[in-house]
């Protein structure tokens, strides 16, 4: 999907943050603050934080700051009391709100939930910042076919997609040889199977370079993150299935990688803070200046590669498969992930269950042909239900 450049901005642009409270919407802030004469923070939203919203849009002046949660409605009214900054509240306030019109949407809902808000931002022709992995893994057909049929442009904030639309040459892709996504191989890297029977949330959580939310650590642990982004790239960049590989780097240096048919091979390297792939979505096509840490490679000394081992991290063979297999499969991978992980990270399931029951329900659940978003939405639904009932 080749993604247009936008047209140079004289004025301000106007911004809409959906997933203000998460570690990207933070860190996207983050950037937003240090570049108040390029952007006004219009919108902002989060799930249940309602302080730490209110905080935010106060902050950044914001004209209006929604949460999902609507029990955290009177929270949040209370605590933008004295201000011009309106509150609401609601699942449907969360979509029109990314209907509003801003120039520019991070998208950083997690799971299924960031659907419907970012297809309502990609529909109005917004150019969307996309953190939010779920939508081209539940929905990749769907979500592409918006984008061009409303002109929007999509710019990839994962570290890894925006390593490679870095350094991919869209008007020549077929000169692509392999796509290749680095992983940094999560916590559990070197154990063993049987080690990781038993491990704690906090270890699962306690990601060695990045630091993120519960539920993306998670899926770094399992590294079903790595299969949810294979399949993103695939909707991502014109390649075939088969040229996009995944390699573990635990360095977390080399971000990820584009290898030409005549053997060249170009990276993008940066230390590991998510402010870098978001400054190149705030900026893009141009470049800013961001805080993250310079990287020293005198330093760092040595960068290590190794193929993943799918018998370890199963989660990997079940992207992959989904991604063969096309229709619903991918959509049911996610929805019983999404279950498995907050049934994990609630105390009911152990740790190696959560790849147990993905795959006890993409056998379980039929696959569907994904033609509507209400097929998408069937599929989501039952999955969830299977997920959620699977021992």
């Amino acid at each position: 999907m080749t993604l247009p450049n936008p047209a140079p901005n004289a004025e301000p642009r106007r911004v809409c943050v959906l997933g203000a409270t998460g570690s990207v919407g933070i860190n996207t802030l983050d950037m937003l603050e240090r570049n108040r004469d390029a952007f006004v923070v219009d919108v902002l939203t989060a799930n249940t934080n309602a302080e730490l919203l209110a905080a935010q849009a106060k902050s950044m002046d914001a004209r209006l700051a929604v949460v999902a949660d609507e029990t955290k409605y009177n929270e949040l009214k209370s605590a933008l009391s004295g201000t011009s900054i309106e509150a609401a509240a609601g699942t449907a306030a969360i979509a029109d709100a990314a209907a509003e019109p801003t120039d520019w949407v991070m998208a950083a809902i997690v799971g299924a939930a960031g659907l419907a808000p970012t297809l309502e931002a990609v529909r109005r022709g917004a150019t969307i910042a996309l953190a939010n992995k779920e939508c081209l893994v539940s929905a990749g057909e769907i979500f592409t076919r918006e984008v061009t049929s409303h002109g929007a442009t999509l710019l990839p904030v994962d570290s890894e997609h925006s390593a490679i639309y870095q350094v991919f040459d869209f008007e020549h892709a077929d000169h692509v040889g392999r796509v290749i996504l680095t992983a940094s191989g999560g916590p559990f890297l070197t154990r063993s199977i049987e080690d990781m029977r038993d491990v704690s949330v906090a270890e699962a959580v306690a990601h060695p370079n990045w630091d993120m939310g519960a539920k993306i650590s998670i899926d770094s642990a399992t590294m079903i993150n790595k299969g949810l982004e294979l399949i993103e790239a695939y909707h991502l960049f014109p390649v075939d299935k088969s040229q996009i590989e995944i390699l573990v780097h635990p360095q977390s240096v080399i971000h990820s990688m584009v290898e030409y048919v005549d053997g060249s091979v170009l990276a993008q390297l940066g230390t590991p803070d998510m402010r870098t792939p978001i400054a190149y979505a705030m900026s893009w096509p141009g470049r800013i200046d961001c805080p993250s840490p310079r990287l020293a490679l005198d330093k760092i000394a040595t960068l290590t590669f190794e193929k993943p081992d799918s018998i370890r991290f199963p989660a990997l063979r079940l992207a992959r498969e989904a991604l063969e297999q096309g229709g619903a499969a991918p959509t049911i991978l996610n929805a019983a992930n999404e279950i498995a992980v907050q049934r994990f990270l609630d105390g009911e399931i152990a740790f190696l269950d959560i790849c147990r029951i993905v795959e006890k329900t993409l056998e379980k659940v039929p696959n569907t042909a994904i033609n509507t978003l209400a097929d998408v939405t069937d599929a989501d639904q039952e999955a969830r239900k299977v997920a959620q009932k699977t021992p």
